[in-house]
């Protein structure tokens, strides 16, 4: 290491490294058992289950632009997962009355009842995937996580 390398200057830096390594394969894991899970047991993927929980926190529907944003993809991506929960009757598209251009998203009813399902089964296996922390380890975890979203 030179003067120059910011690590010689920090000695935390391989440990924070292999956390950020640890972090990604705990994700991937439990993104890993969680796609399965919807799959087997709900016959769903992980992106419908994405798309209903954000209309599901937005009951009275958002834009497609607004729901791309929401959820961090691109407005095709999130076009072609309504199409099939449409298809299935799960959503509905409205467009606005002021602006051709923009159309709306809400669950159905029936799409609501189908994501509290879901959204129950998802409750449990995440609660079974993470069993092993203990309160203490959920505090102390959750702390951290937010020290770390938190601007510098």
């Amino acid at each position: 290491m030179t003067a120059s390398d910011p690590q010689a200057h920090d000695p935390l830096s391989k440990r924070r490294l292999k956390l950020w390594i640890r972090l990604l394969g705990v994700t991937r894991q439990a993104e890993g058992s969680l796609r399965e899970f919807l799959r087997l047991r709900h016959e769903t993927t992980l992106p419908r289950f994405d798309v209903m929980a954000a209309l599901y926190r937005r009951r009275d529907g958002v834009t497609m632009s607004e729901l791309s944003r929401m959820l961090l993809v691109s407005n095709g991506n999130a076009t072609t997962v309504v199409d099939r929960l449409e298809k299935d009757g799960l959503v509905r598209r409205t467009q606005s009355e002021t602006d051709r251009r923009t159309v709306f998203v809400a669950l159905t009813p029936e799409g609501l009842a189908s994501f509290e399902t879901l959204a129950t089964g998802h409750e449990a296996e995440v609660n079974q995937l993470f069993a092993s922390l203990t309160e203490s380890d959920l505090d102390t975890l959750t702390d951290i996580f937010k020290r770390m979203g938190s601007p510098k």
